[in-house]
């Protein structure tokens, strides 16, 4: 495809100011927490009434252009604790593709994963205090959570930083910011596999996604600023349980 045509599916501006600036909100509240924000995007996209054939590959796309500049932006601060990283990331990408094989129907899909951000969003309201102490868990262990987590992030299509981020702070594994960089690599690695597998199968690419992503970025440059050093760790924290219910509620009324 020649350049100009490519640039012109990309830029095809289609869509309303509202829903750019939707998906700019969402790329500030889900980037403040490492979240590369599929779940909202995904949920305003819907709202708008974009088919889903549109919606995939789109929120696939602005979880790359996000995350990637999330662990860009966190590299001067040294956050990402590599040892507890790449046992995670090893066995959840081939897990996830295992999951994206699997069927769920759609009542039990939205219903069980919505009841699972909503607990998680709970856990983390009740208990708002910062990590004290941090402790390293075995590798048994990170490899079991990698592999289970990888392939919910499979079955469900969505990058799995909502179900990582609680973990990794309720078991005390690493400190809020470093939680941060951990799932915007766990999400980032994920959302590049369900891309390529998408291109891979021939299927058509949304006109004017571009647009999308470039409000997706304009999001993060702000909530990029919160995650990496500005926001207190308990204000963090709790941004990670609101994130959390606003994801839940959106499964949750999707089931009914």
């Amino acid at each position: 495809m020649p350049v100009e045509s490519l640039l012109a599916s990309l830029f095809s501006f289609q869509y309303s100011f509202w829903l750019l600036a939707a998906i700019a909100l969402m790329a500030v509240l889900y980037s403040s927490v490492g979240h590369g924000g599929a779940s909202g995007y995904l949920a305003a996209m819907a709202l708008w009434g974009l088919a889903p054939e549109e919606m995939r590959p789109a929120a696939l796309s602005m979880n790359i252009v996000v995350t990637s500049w999330l662990l860009y932006r966190f590299q001067p601060y040294k956050l990402m604790p590599y040892k507890l990283f790449w046992p995670l990331v090893i066995v959840s990408t081939p897990a996830a593709f295992i999951g994206g094989l699997w069927e769920i129907d759609a009542f039990s899909y939205h219903l069980l994963v919505g009841l699972l951000m909503a607990l998680a969003a709970l856990r983390m309201i009740v208990s708002s205090r910062p990590v004290e102490t941090v402790t390293l868990p075995p590798q048994w262990l990170l490899l079991t959570v990698g592999i289970l987590l990888g392939f919910s992030a499979g079955m469900t299509g969505i990058g799995g930083g909502v179900f990582l981020s609680p973990i990794l702070l309720i078991c005390g594994w690493c400190t809020v910011r470093q939680s941060a960089a951990v799932a915007a690599g766990f999400i980032l690695l994920n959302s590049i596999a369900g891309l390529a597998g998408y291109m891979t199968s021939g299927q058509s690419w949304p006109l004017g996604s571009g647009w999308l992503m470039l409000a997706a970025l304009g999001g993060c440059l702000l909530g990029a600023e919160i995650a990496s050093h500005r926001g207190a760790p308990i204000t963090l924290r709790k941004l990670l349980a609101g994130v959390l219910i606003i994801a839940a509620g959106k499964m949750i009324l999707t089931a009914f």
